[in-house]
C-alpha cells in the first residue's frame, strides 16, 4: 500500500510539473534550467574532485560556474542559454536605416522584416503599417522617386500582388519607379554605417559579413527590392573606400 500511495502522489507531482513546464515563460524556465544544471554540475566536479580526478572535475566546475555566472564564461553560456527559445541564436537585435525625404524604412536582420515611418508631410509620425493598400498608393502619389522606391519594397513585402492592383486602380505607377530611382546625394559615411547597421569603426570583415547578410534578403534574385539592393552596395563602397 505504501509504495502504491507513492507512486500516485509521484504521478501527480509529475502532471502538476508538467503543466508548470507547460506555461512557462520560457526565458524564467531556461532561467531555471541554466541555475539547476549549474548547481548539480557544481556538485558533480566536486565529487569527482573529492575522488582525486582532477582533469575532470576542474573542466566541470568551470563550466558549471559559467552556468551560474561565475566565472569569464558565464556572460557567454548566460547569454546562450537566457536567448533559448524561438528567438535563439540570432543577432542581436541589429538593424539597417534608409531613409530618403518622405520615408524612413528599417530592415531587421534577424527576421528581413521591413518597417516604415512617414517622416514629412501630413501624415508624418505614422508608420507605413496604419496605412491600407489604397491610402498608401494615393499618398504615394506626392513622393519623389526615392521614397517611392522605398515604398514599393514595403509595398512587395506586406502586399506581394499590389502591382497589379495599382495597375488596375490607373495609379500610373507600374513598378518601374525603383531602377530609375537615384539616390539624393553623395552618400556620407554615417548613412553608409545605418543602411549596413553597424557601429563607426566597423572593419572591412565586419563589413563584408554585413553586405553579404543583407544582400541575400534584398537581392533581387531572391524577390528582394533592386533598390535597397544598390544601397546596401553603395554603403559597403563609401565604408570601405575609408579602409584602403
Amino acid at each position: 500500500m505504501p509504495t502504491l500511495i507513492a507512486g500516485i502522489v509521484a504521478v501527480a507531482l509529475l502532471y502538476v510539473a508538467l503543466n508548470i513546464i507547460k506555461g512557462a515563460d520560457p526565458k524564467w524556465l531556461a532561467k531555471i534550467i541554466r541555475g539547476g544544471g549549474g548547481v548539480v554540475t557544481l556538485a558533480a566536479a566536486l565529487f569527482i574532485g573529492a575522488r582525486g580526478e582532477l582533469a575532470v572535475a576542474i573542466p566541470l566546475g568551470i563550466f558549471g560556474a559559467g552556468l551560474l555566472g561565475w566565472s569569464p564564461f558565464g556572460a557567454q553560456l548566460g547569454s546562450a542559454w537566457g536567448n533559448y527559445g524561438p528567438g535563439a541564436w540570432k543577432s542581436q537585435g541589429q538593424k539597417s536605416q534608409v531613409r530618403s525625404q518622405f520615408i524612413e524604412m528599417t530592415l531587421d536582420h534577424d527576421t528581413g522584416a521591413l518597417e516604415g515611418l512617414i517622416t514629412a508631410g501630413p501624415e508624418a509620425g505614422r508608420v507605413l503599417d496604419e496605412f491600407t493598400l489604397d491610402e498608401l498608393i494615393a499618398l504615394a502619389r506626392g513622393f519623389d522617386a526615392e521614397s517611392w522606391a522605398l515604398l514599393e519594397s514595403y509595398l512587395d513585402r506586406r502586399f506581394p500582388a499590389w502591382r497589379e492592383h495599382a495597375q488596375g486602380e490607373g495609379t500610373g505607377r507600374s513598378g518601374s519607379e525603383d531602377r530609375r530611382a537615384a539616390p539624393s546625394g553623395k552618400m556620407t559615411t554615417e548613412e553608409a554605417y545605418q543602411i549596413l547597421g553597424l557601429k563607426p569603426g566597423a572593419g572591412r570583415d565586419e563589413i563584408g559579413k554585413a553586405h553579404r547578410g543583407l544582400m541575400k534578403k534584398l537581392h533581387p534574385d531572391q524577390g528582394g527590392s533592386t533598390y535597397l539592393a544598390a544601397r546596401v552596395n553603395e554603403a559597403k563602397d563609401t565604408l570601405l573606400r575609408n579602409h584602403r
